[in-house]
């Protein structure tokens, strides 16, 4: 079947409801809809039809603003894959029937599996692919950061991990960065893995992390069944650009838990590793605080402290002090600057400790 080409109108495009996960595409720009027996790659634009309102009502706007969605609205989203144990697990299909979305932020995909207490996902219809004046396929890689060569600047590096999805991380990391940048500590911040979601990113932005990046500006959807070479390019890349701003303190938030399976591999990642100096630790009970604090030992990783769901309860909380040996502080106790202040101590301590003892190159 020949590949046709159809020139969408600039209203079309301005009225159609754009996800967050296509940022960084200039909406400005001529489009064409691009139709046949297409395989769709993952990071592809398409244009699509609500056909069937589910789990997801409401879809995130470039802005982060979430917007109702109404069945017929044509929305603008991008091919991905999915993992999220409490939702959906998601492919990309390979062609362009009817998918589902199964993320609010934008992510469209054959569905594979979905938690029991979740509604099934908002069926939409592929209108087709999103592609330039030149007939070339718009993806999220089109529009990337570029790679740096070299970056002289090494800002302390804290890696924010957790146990599971919705273990506190996000909510640690914008405690944390508004702690640090209420004495003044400059902090960069950015999200290495997951699925684009506009909330995370604007909690670190609102918190007064500048920059603020997250695999989107990698050139990825998401990062369930990449490779480690892409886990390390977008590490890499992000790394480098917030290192560009020369910030004090770079924060970096692991999406899901440390078995799943991409953040497993970032973390058996020796160019991660040796550029992170420390973990805090996010975490659901005592014991899976215990299983991570053993994990990333193993793997050279210091966790400083723990915090995450835990903490609402004062019994958890004593019990993973017991337990860890470690500090356990409240998600909100983040901010306060007795807090943020132990947190950076512990990194220039390592820092220093690394320097002195020859274990890591810097520089």
């Amino acid at each position: 079947m020949d590949l046709l080409f159809e020139p969408l109108s600039a209203q079309r495009m301005e009225q159609a409801k754009w996800a967050y996960t296509t940022r960084r595409i200039d909406q400005q720009q001529s489009f064409q809809l691009l139709q046949g027996a297409l395989c769709p790659e993952a990071g592809d634009l398409l244009l699509a039809r609500v056909e069937e309102l589910g789990q997801h009502k409401r879809l995130e706007l470039v802005s982060s603003r979430r917007a109702t969605l109404f069945e017929g609205d044509e929305i603008v989203v991008a091919y991905g894959n999915r993992y999220a144990p409490d939702q959906f697990e998601g492919i990309v299909p390979d062609h362009l029937e009817a998918c589902r979305l199964v993320a609010a932020g934008g992510v469209a995909a054959r569905l594979l599996n979905r938690h029991d207490k979740v509604k099934t996902a908002t069926r939409i219809t592929p209108l087709g692919l999103l592609a330039n004046m030149e007939g070339q396929r718009i993806n999220l890689r089109t529009a990337r950061l570029p790679k740096v060569e070299q970056v002289e600047s090494r800002p302390l590096v804290l890696v924010v991990a957790g146990t599971s999805m919705n273990s506190g991380k996000t909510t640690a990391c914008a405690n944390l960065v508004k702690g640090f940048v209420r004495q003044g500590i400059k902090v960069a911040a950015a999200k290495f893995t997951g699925t684009g979601a506009g909330a995370d990113y604007r909690s670190l932005v609102d918190a007064g992390a500048s920059p603020v990046f997250d695999f989107i500006d990698a050139g990825y959807v998401s990062t369930y069944r990449v490779n480690r070479d892409v886990l390390q390019d977008i590490a890499t890349t992000l790394g480098a650009h917030m290192a560009l701003a020369h910030p004090d303190v770079i924060i970096v938030e692991v999406a899901d838990g440390l078995l799943q399976r991409e953040t497993s591999h970032l973390f058996a990642t020796p160019s991660f590793t040796d550029w992170a100096d420390g973990v805090l630790f996010a975490a659901n009970d005592a014991l899976g605080a215990q299983a991570g604090v053993s994990w990333l030992s193993v793997r050279q990783l210091p966790v400083f402290a723990i915090t995450g769901l835990l903490t609402s309860s004062p019994l958890a909380r004593r019990e993973a002090e017991d337990i860890c040996g470690l500090p356990v502080y409240h998600t909100g106790s983040l901010a306060r600057p007795s807090v943020s202040s132990y947190l950076y101590n512990c990194l220039k301590f390592r820092r220093q400790n690394q320097l002195a003892t020859g274990d890591k190159e810097h520089g």
